[in-house]
């Protein structure tokens, strides 16, 4: 069982990164086709990812920086699928 957690650990950041680069990929192909600039929190989102990942990799006793890919992964997603509204009226 321990060389289960052993190959899920050694596996993780690779999976979180292809995952990292398929979300960039498929949200610059989405901007190309809109032609329209979107502003979203995704950069906050990110960094907020970040500290939770970090902050439960530390409660769960992982490596700290597969629960930062996780939480910057994750932080991405949130952050992206929430447009800024404009305060220009």
């Amino acid at each position: 069982m321990s060389s289960i957690y052993m190959f899920a650990g050694a596996a993780m950041p690779w999976i979180a990164l292809g995952l990292l680069l398929a979300v960039f990929c498929v949200r610059a192909a989405c901007r190309k086709m809109t032609q329209k600039k979107k502003d979203d929190y995704s950069s906050e989102g990110m960094s907020i990812g970040m500290c939770f990942g970090v902050a439960m990799a530390t409660a769960l006793h992982i490596n700290v920086g597969i629960g930062m890919m996780l939480g910057l992964l994750l932080g991405l997603a949130m952050g992206s699928s929430k447009e800024k509204e404009d305060d220009k009226k």
